[in-house]
């Protein structure tokens, strides 16, 4: 897109756009997303940006009005195997948080000037600014969400001193920690359901388009691990729940299925909606990185307008698309643990998790633990393709975190016993998120990239269909 149509997209307040890109206006000195409901600015008043923090660092502060910082992420980051895209990925799991500057360019294998120079260049910000506006969106949510002492929401949002979150927060937001508090919206979340936790962090999990949650829900439910994981309720009404294991602590998920399913229509009257969720953590530090890597899970961060349009082309997928506009490629919370999954198979996955699962201090229901650590399987059954896969996945000759390389994860995989090249498209889409994986030796043209995973969801879901016709 040119500004001019960006332009047009901010005057038609077209949410297909939210998260793709950031509109400024120069005479409020604020920046906002492109459905913003407020009057359209003068054009030469506005200026364009590829993300919140490059809106931030040029001086804007956020919208009170269409919270430009609580979008979808673009979906670029999911598409893109290059390292802005890997950094991307892992700047959302939090790792510059932990690990610095000097970490995120170790795991991409650059040094940290060039990982500065190429997200600067295309995004307009570094690695540092696109941390820090994540941080000042965490800030909020628990502000907002939670009574935790403004003190203890400093350092859970991953700043290092209490002045440097409020000096961030009075910028982004143009109000103190306080005051942000007090303006929270009152009753906006849905009453709490049964089966969630009661206790934790209620949340609202944006996306963009129609959303084919029943799809996403009746394989969560076909695949849930017992334990690990659980799908209650009837359809239309379920609730997931899992455990996960952080880099702080470990938590528990609770997401709701949206009534209603799918809406139907690629445009600006259907800009989509989002998940209703609950987290418990025992460290709020991991906030961040449990929203980000239960958005990858859900598939929240796609862009159902271009896979719909390129699959809805295709005469053979075109009914499909029609009957299920918004149809998710789902992704996975743990890689490692769907990549042990995905080898051994459900039956053995439960196996495994009663006998080298770590207990829960607090079991919630029927999730009592959390699914075992690759260095203890390695340990406990070192003989076998899983303990293979799993000392592999421990010592990092196989890596499958957010920034990790599809093209050497799926060639280091392949080398390891055990391994078929199914369960390796398996892992390459579900754990890596890759939306462009076909299945091996399958029929499928060149004309469905970049979005075969997609594709090959709907095939298999037509198919799951039929069975159960």
């Amino acid at each position: 897109m040119d500004e001019d149509s960006r332009y047009e997209a901010v005057r038609s307040r077209d949410a297909r756009f939210d998260g793709e890109f950031f509109f400024a206006v120069s005479t409020t000195g604020i920046y906002c997303r492109p459905s913003c409901p407020a009057v359209t600015p003068r054009r030469r008043n506005v200026r364009f940006f590829a993300t919140a923090a490059a809106a931030q660092g040029s001086g804007f502060r956020a919208c009170r009005r269409c919270r430009p910082d609580a979008v979808p992420g673009s979906a670029d980051w999911n598409v893109r195997a290059d390292v802005v895209g890997r950094a991307m990925r892992l700047i959302g799991d939090g790792v510059v948080d932990r690990e610095g500057v000097a970490g995120l360019a170790s795991r991409l294998g650059y040094s940290a000037r060039q990982v500065q120079r190429q997200l600067t260049a295309e995004l307009g910000a570094g690695p540092v600014a696109l941390a820090r506006a994540q941080r000042a969106h965490t800030a909020r949510v628990l502000l907002q969400t939670t009574e935790l002492p403004v003190t203890e929401i400093a350092f859970a949002s991953g700043f290092a001193s209490v002045r440097q979150f409020n000096d961030t927060v009075k910028e982004v937001y143009a109000l103190t920690p306080s005051a942000l508090r007090a303006a929270a919206p009152r009753g906006g979340h849905r009453p709490r359901r049964a089966g969630t936790p009661a206790a934790g962090i209620p949340l609202r999990l944006a996306h963009r388009g129609p959303y084919d949650a029943a799809g996403v829900f009746d394989l969560l439910a076909r695949e849930a691990v017992a334990g690990v994981e659980e799908v209650s309720g009837a359809t239309g009404s379920r609730v997931y729940r899992r455990s996960l294991r952080l880099p702080y602590g470990t938590g528990i998920a609770a997401v709701e299925e949206r009534p209603g399913g799918a809406s139907a229509g690629p445009s600006a009257a259907h800009p989509g909606g989002w998940l209703d969720a609950r987290l418990h953590l025992t460290d709020p530090r991991d906030l961040t990185t449990a929203v980000q890597r239960l958005r990858r899970l859900f598939d929240l961060d796609a862009d159902p307008y271009a896979v719909d349009e390129r699959l809805g082309a295709d005469p053979r997928l075109a009914p499909l698309v029609a009957a299920r506009p918004g149809l998710r490629s789902p992704g996975a919370t743990d890689p490692e643990e769907f990549a042990v999954r995905a080898l051994a198979g459900r039956a053995e996955a439960e196996r495994l998790v009663r006998a080298y699962g770590k207990t829960l201090d607090a079991p919630c229901g029927s999730l009592t633990h959390l699914f075992p650590e690759p260095a203890a399987l390695a340990e406990a059954e070192p003989d076998g393709a899983v303990g293979v896969l799993a000392a592999a996945l421990a010592d990092g000759a196989v890596r499958l975190d957010a920034g990790a390389d599809r093209d050497d994860a799926e060639a280091a995989l392949l080398a390891l016993p055990g391994m078929d090249p199914a369960t390796v498209a398996a892992i390459r889409t579900r754990a890596l998120g890759d939306p462009d994986v076909a299945p091996p030796g399958g029929d499928v043209p060149d004309t469905w990239r970049p979005w075969r995973s997609y594709a090959v969801r709907h095939l298999r879901t037509a198919e799951d269909l039929e069975k159960h016709a």
